[in-house]
This record gives structure tokens, sequence and C-alpha cells, in this order.
């Protein structure tokens, strides 16, 4: 998703690079096509996309290490890969679409499977089980903040009700609880906004995503560049809080100039002017990037 976008700003030269979200290794792949010299520490909290990614990126040999770990473990595995500082890094907080088919996984409300939605089935607390127990006023906020929910209240509470009668075992339970609340229209977008908001607090992806975006100053050489590609609203905030830096500056040569914009003090330079978002020939293709959101920003050398 985004590949060509991506590839305007990274790689930039010889160097460690990170994947923080592996996936299936498509980006990498390209990167590692587009820079010889450059080595990939591939990070994954999926052990399944590890397997997949691992397959695609075979023919790299050495120059790709691959680590299971979530954001908040990152620091352990670039240590352990002996590398850094990196020159770059890509951060894809999207999933792929063999998670999403997945029914196993009960990430998608058009696909009877268990109510699962952890990115890692083999730790933390499957989203049927926690729902068993959440209080009424922090699935509420869930609703509300991760996913936009309107009648976020009424929403919370069907949802409860049908957990505590012992209801709310697969992700068809999770459409009909939805419909019982009947706090807006019978749509596919609704359905959707509650299961990511209730997929992004069971593995807790905003605490991961703050965790690493702190840590990235540190991480990233001078002169090297971190891409994210957001698809929350919410998401793409909190990395234009933390990354936003001084001036807007130009970017690699590939691109056009960017005239200078002056921001808060900080450690990075942002390369994009504005937002990324997919072409129509692209959401087209896959119908899932529409929501897609890129950022680059480039580590300052003082």
């Amino acid at each position: 998703m985004l590949v060509a976008e991506v590839l305007r700003f990274l790689p930039g030269g010889p160097g460690l690079y990170l994947d923080a979200t592996l996936g299936d290794g498509g980006h990498a792949r390209a990167l590692l096509e587009a820079e010889p010299d450059a080595r990939l520490l591939g990070c994954d909290r999926d052990p399944d996309a590890l397997l997949v990614a691992g397959r695609q990126l075979e023919s790299f040999g050495p120059r790709v290490i691959l680590a299971q770990a979530t954001f908040r473990e990152l620091p352990g595995a670039l240590a352990r890969s002996g590398g850094g500082p990196l020159a770059g890094a890509l951060l894809d907080l999207g999933m792929s679409s063999r998670q999403i088919d997945d029914p196993e996984r009960g990430m998608s409300f058009q696909i009877e499977g268990p109510l699962d939605l952890r990115m890692d089935r083999t730790r933390g607390v499957a989203a049927a089980e926690r729902l068993r127990t959440v209080e009424a006023d922090e699935l509420e906020g869930v609703l509300r903040d991760l996913g936009d929910v309107t009648g976020a209240g009424r929403t919370a509470r069907a949802i409860l009700e049908a957990a505590h009668e012992g209801r709310l075992e697969t992700t068809r339970d999770l459409v009909r609880a939805i419909d019982r609340a009947g706090a807006g229209p019978r749509h596919p977008r609704r359905y959707a906004q509650v299961f990511q908001a209730l997929r992004m607090w069971v593995n807790d992806e905003r605490g991961e995503l703050e965790a690493v975006l702190a840590w990235l100053p540190e991480a990233v050489r001078p002169g090297g560049v971190v891409v994210t590609l957001a698809y929350h609203s919410g998401e793409d905030r909190t990395i234009k809080r933390a990354l936003r830096g001084a001036r807007i500056t130009r970017p690699a040569r590939r691109l056009p100039e960017i005239p200078g914009q002056r921001s808060p003090e900080g450690p990075w330079d942002e390369l994009t002017r504005r937002v990324v978002t997919p072409s129509r020939e692209e959401v087209g293709r896959n119908p899932r990037a529409r929501s897609a959101r890129l950022r680059a920003f480039r580590r300052k050398s003082t």
C-alpha cells in the first residue's frame, strides 16, 4: 500500500532500516531492491506475519533480520540485532488482507469467526473474554475515542448486555449487538468503526504507538527518515503531535521544492507539507487503501 510513495522518502542511502510492522513484507522488499546497500530489521507482533514475510524476503539473505516484537519491544529487538542507529524507519499501522480475511482472528464483521481481535493470539486476552469484565464507561470511551462511533454509550450497553448474557462469542454476535443498540443506521461503516475500536483496544495500539514515537529520536541517526502510514484520524493526530519538527524542508531530490513553514521546535523536520493519500487508481485496485495517510519526517542534525 502506497509503496511508490514510501519509496519517495525511503531508502536514503546505505544503512540499517527498520520496518516496524513488517506485514507480508511488500514494503521491505521494495526498499531492499531500491537500495542494494541497505540492511533491514523487520519486526511484527504477529508471528504468522513473520513466517509469510520470511519467505518473501528469503532471497536477501543476511541483509534481513526478523524479530517478533511489539512497538514497545523494538529497543530490545534493535539491540539484539547488533545494529543502529537507524538510517530510516517505516511505521505501517494497518493490517494485511491476510489478517483481515482470516476467520479465526475475528477482524472482519463480514466473516463469521470467534471474536478474538488479537494481532498475536499467543498473548493477551481475546476480545470476547475482555468484554465480559470491562466497565460500561470504559467501553463507551473506547468506542468514541478509537472508533468515532455514533451513539457510543448505547452501543456499549448493548454489547455488554450480550456479553453478560453469554451471547457475545463470535463476530456475528457482535454485529447483532450493534444492531440491537439502534444508535445509528445498519451500515458497513458503523460495523467497521466498532470492530476497529475494539481491535485497537485489545491490542493497546494507541499505547504502543506513543511508546515507539517517544523512542524514535534516540534510535534514528541524524538525517535519517521516518515514514508513517496511519489509517485512523486519532493515530494520525498522535503522529503529528509527536513528530512535527521545527520547519518543513525539502526532502529527497526526487520530490519538488516544499516552501519553508515554521512549526514547534522538536527533533524532526517534516518532509510532507500535506498528508499523502493513495491515488484513485490504487484505491480502485485496493479499496482498503482509501483511509491511508502517509507522513514523512527527517531527524535533525542538531
